[in-house]
């Protein structure tokens, strides 16, 4: 008598995938410190313990989440950035050249966040409940790696504002780059307590709008 073939394994890479967008679909549902690997398993239709053949430990999965969500973030938000940049002209130039208005590229930046969060809506609660641990962590590491990236992006584009007298003087860049980061985060604090992910996509033009009038040149009368 023939046995029933079993299907065959999947790879690693398939499997970490697989994990990885579990996890960001469980997070978005309960807190990420509530999930358990036999959650994942479950999740994703396998055994606790072949969580195990393709992660070292829950900090692992962890870990390689916030890789996932850098790279994938920062990738949408240089889009963001290019794309603007495409629509100025048909050649490459630097932030600095006067074709490409780096206030708008900003704009462009904070939507593309918050199309991002509405998509992984899990994404703040990882974020936001590991931050919060006073010990550093190698999560806390990569969550902080991620900051780094983001404000680098933001603080350049506003250096090219800067270069092109588009900011009040005296605009101070790391306390404007806080701003920026920190009106996205109240967005998404403010959707997390409401329950309304969707909010944020209402609400983000309007509270972009208050921000670029607080650093913006005013216009001579």
């Amino acid at each position: 008598m023939s046995r029933t073939p079993q299907p065959p394994r999947q790879s690693t890479d398939i499997r970490q995938a697989s994990l990885i967008e579990a996890a960001l679909r469980l997070a978005a549902q309960r807190s990420p410190a509530d999930i358990t690997t036999g959650d994942l398993a479950a999740a994703v239709g396998i055994s606790q313990g072949a969580v195990f053949r393709h992660f070292s430990s829950k900090d692992a999965i962890w870990i390689a989440v916030i890789d996932w969500v850098a790279t994938n973030l920062m990738e949408r938000l240089h889009a963001a950035v290019h794309s603007r940049k495409s629509h100025t002209s048909q050649t490459p130039h630097s932030h600095d050249s006067p074709d490409f208005h780096p206030l708008a590229a900003l704009q462009d930046v904070f939507i593309a966040h918050v199309d991002f969060v509405i998509a992984h809506p899990g994404v703040p609660r990882i974020v936001f409940q590991e931050l919060q641990h006073a010990h550093d962590t190698a999560l806390k590491a990569a969550v902080q790696n991620l900051m780094q990236q983001y404000r680098a992006l933001v603080v350049g584009l506003l250096q090219s504002a800067k270069a092109q007298n588009l900011l009040a003087p005296g605009t101070d860049l790391p306390s404007a780059a806080l701003l920026f980061l920190g009106s996205i985060q109240g967005l998404v604090m403010q959707s997390l307590l409401s329950g309304d992910v969707q909010a944020i996509a209402r609400q983000a033009p309007g509270v972009f709008a208050i921000y670029v009038r607080g650093i913006a040149a005013k216009e001579t009368p």
